[in-house]
Formats: C-alpha cells, sequence, structure tokens
C-alpha cells in the first residue's frame, strides 16, 4: 500500500503543474532557408482569460501575460500543408491549461495563403527545428522551459515532419512509382502539379534534420508514412502516440498511417477514430469558418468533430503528461 502511494505521488509530481488561465504570444521565428515563420504560443499563466479573435477563430487567452511555473514541458505543432500555426487551436489550448507551453509556427511555402513550396517537404523539419531552438534558446521566457521535456505533435505534413525530426529517415525516391500507381490520390495531384526542378531536387534530399531534444511524438494521419519502411524509422526512440482517421479520404489506407504503425521499431499507442474523416483532427470550425472553407469542416454525418476533440485533446494530454514527465 505504502510503495502504491509512494508511486502515485511520483507521478502526481511529474506531471506539468496546471496554472489558471492559458496566455498568448505570437512570435517570429528565424529560418535557416532565409524566411521569418509567423507563430504563436501558448502557455499557463495565473492572469485572467478573455475571448479573443485569431484569424477568424476565438480563444479565451490572457494575451502577453506573464508565464507561470518554471522547468515547464515544451510541445511544438507542425500543421498538414495549406494550414498554420492555428490549425490545432484547441489541442494548444487544452496542453496549456495542463501547463505545457506550446508553440508552433506557419510553414512559409506550404501554408493557406502560399503553397509555393508544398512539394519540398524537406523544409519542413528544418522549419520545425527551427523552432525548437528558438523556443530553448531565444523566446523571452526560454528558461522557464525544461529542455530534457520537448514533445512534438504533428498532422498530415506535420506528422511526416515530427517522425523525421524524431530521427525519421525517408526514402522520397519511392513517391514517383506511388503516384504513378494511384494517380487519383491527393498527393500524387501535388507531384503532377510540381515543377519539375523543384520535385527533383525535393526527391534527391538525403540529409535530414533530427533533434535529441524530442522525448515524445503525437502523429495524426501522417502523409508519406509509406516512405520510411523499417530502416528509415529504426532510430526513433521516442514513445509515439499514432491516430488514423478511419474514413480518410485524403491519405488512404494502409500507405500511410498503418505504413508507420507496422514499421515503428515499437509499437505505438496507436488509435482508429471511427467515421473521421481526415480533416476532422483540424480545430472544429464555427459557422463563419465552415462557410467559407467547407471542404475542411464538413464531417462524415453522424461523426460530432466537437465531441471528438474533447476526447482527442484529452489523450494527447495524458500521453505528453505519461512521457514528459
Amino acid at each position: 500500500m505504502v510503495r502504491i502511494a509512494l508511486a502515485l505521488i511520483a507521478f502526481l509530481f511529474a506531471l506539468p503543474a496546471a496554472a489558471a488561465d492559458v496566455g498568448f504570444a505570437r512570435i517570429a521565428v528565424p529560418d535557416p532557408l532565409g524566411e521569418t515563420l509567423a507563430g504563436a504560443v501558448w502557455y499557463p499563466t495565473e492572469a485572467a482569460a478573455a475571448p479573443h479573435a485569431l484569424n477568424g477563430l476565438w480563444q479565451d487567452v490572457a494575451e502577453g501575460a506573464p508565464v507561470a511555473g518554471w522547468r515547464l514541458p515544451l510541445v511544438i505543432i507542425s500543421h498538414g500543408s495549406g494550414g498554420w500555426y492555428g490549425g490545432h487551436l484547441d489541442t494548444a489550448l487544452a496542453l496549456a491549461r495542463a501547463g505545457f507551453v506550446v508553440a508552433a509556427v506557419t510553414h512559409k511555402g506550404d501554408d493557406y495563403a502560399d503553397q509555393s513550396h508544398t512539394v519540398e517537404i524537406d523544409r519542413r523539419p528544418v522549419q520545425a527545428e527551427a523552432l525548437i531552438q528558438f523556443m530553448l534558446n531565444a523566446w523571452p521566457e526560454h528558461a522557464r522551459i525544461d529542455p530534457g521535456r520537448v514533445g512534438a505533435f504533428g498532422f498530415s505534413a506535420g506528422g511526416f515532419t515530427v517522425l523525421v525530426l524524431a530521427g525519421g529517415v525517408p526514402d522520397l525516391s519511392k513517391v514517383n512509382a506511388h503516384a504513378a500507381a494511384h494517380p487519383t490520390w491527393f498527393d500524387s495531384g501535388i507531384v503532377r502539379a510540381a515543377p519539375p526542378a523543384a520535385l527533383a531536387r525535393t526527391l534527391a534530399v538525403k540529409d535530414w534534420p533530427h533533434d535529441a531534444h524530442i522525448k515524445a511524438i503525437v502523429v495524426a494521419a501522417p502523409a508519406l508514412g509509406y516512405t520510411f519502411g523499417k530502416a528509415g524509422l529504426a532510430d526513433i526512440r521516442a514513445p509515439v502516440q499514432l491516430w488514423k482517421a478511419q474514413d480518410d479520404q485524403i491519405l488512404a489506407a494502409p500507405d500511410y498511417a498503418d505504413a508507420v504503425r507496422a514499421d515503428l521499431p515499437r509499437p505505438p499507442e496507436f488509435h482508429v477514430v471511427e467515421d473521421a474523416g481526415h480533416y476532422d483532427f483540424l480545430t472544429p470550425c464555427d459557422a463563419d469558418l465552415a462557410k467559407r472553407v467547407p471542404e475542411i469542416c464538413v464531417s462524415r454525418p453522424g461523426f460530432d468533430r466537437a465531441a471528438f476533440h474533447r476526447s482527442f485533446d484529452a489523450a494527447v494530454v495524458r500521453f505528453f503528461a505519461a512521457t514528459l514527465k
């Protein structure tokens, strides 16, 4: 009985300390590729939150408020193609409420306003690595972060990004053959539309950045899962929580999440979301956003995205709390 009590006490002390509310600050991250990456940080604070608009969404935050706590765990977020740093807003808020510092940038050249570099997917891990280095070394409150407790969350192309940062090495020579075998698939269209020079440069990439700070990753509907194979994922040592949408029409089974699950050196914590589509991992849309971009907001009849995200966010928080303790 005493042993159980001591174990419980140890676990509770390992959890990040939740604060009263969520602070929020915009950031500008220098990119080694020559760009400046727009982004944001969510973090625990004792200041009172209030509703604030964020690119058409609303969040209850205390803008510019002091950070609460020390030795805080950090989670970075990498969005999918055509997205932006606020595309997983509810998940960022849930993590910050649980005591995490959460940071995200908009991947320049593969965002909602500019998709001129979408095929050059090797740019993304470089940008995500720049975000980690900024948060650990240059963010004004970087001294409050524990560099030994860093995690990463990625969706779609962002899932590919965090797999690479955690040690994955893709073989992009598989891309052309895969696109030819599946000409109607979403990513095959990206390959066909790419400028030949850009595609050739991307397929020749061999040098991928990895970051030893990353101790756990959450991967949802990963793009290009088939490009890794067992050899390409062999060096991933961090625990993985892996999510698959059962009705994913963008990255269809079995070449993406299923391929990653099969090839990871250790079994991930694996979740299949019944009746969910690819974009159901994005933050729930309000009525205005649903009118403007219905293609990312409309779910399968009967699927409640808001209800799913309550359980999804709780599972993500639980996983990072357990693995970054």
